[in-house]
């Protein structure tokens, strides 16, 4: 399986259908662990919080759905 790069300042699309556009990478400053700094393309009143952070092993990772399919938990849709 091919690796994939991140794009920073692309906009991903979870793979339950929200999306999100990244903002930088960082460093945990602790463990030296990279991490995907991305921030909701939406806005929910009950989600106050619109700013995350995730591992970029784990951003860029795969997902199984529950019949079974893999899939990409995030998928880039454009710059």
């Amino acid at each position: 399986m091919e690796k994939r790069k991140i794009v920073v300042g692309g906009v991903y699309q979870h793979y339950r259908g929200d999306y999100y556009k990244v903002l930088s990478l960082a460093l945990d400053n602790e463990t030296l662990t990279q991490l995907v700094v991305y921030v909701a393309q939406y806005y929910k009143f009950e989600k106050e919080d619109r700013v995350w952070v995730r591992p970029l092993e784990v951003f860029m990772g795969t997902k199984e759905l529950e019949d079974g399919k893999i899939v990409n938990r995030y998928e880039f849709v454009s710059e």
